[in-house]
């Protein structure tokens, strides 16, 4: 039962890194979606564009895959 426990907490340990690394990776990429989004509104002469269409989001997809060929 000692060995179990001594076991237990370097796993805790690792699924608790794990949790915590897949937070602030998720949390970065959200945060750089919203800054791209912000510079992107204001490239269209200051005016606020609400929301791109599908095909735009599309389109940025597309073109944001092939220019990383």
């Amino acid at each position: 039962m000692d060995g179990l426990q001594g076991l237990g907490l370097p796993i805790l340990g690792i699924v608790a890194a794990a949790a915590v690394t897949f937070y602030v990776v998720s949390f970065s990429e959200l945060r750089e979606k919203s800054f791209q989004d912000l510079e992107d509104s204001q490239a269209d002469n200051g005016r606020f564009k609400p929301s791109p269409t599908s095909r735009e989001k599309r389109a940025r997809r597309k073109a944001q895959k092939e220019s990383k060929f």
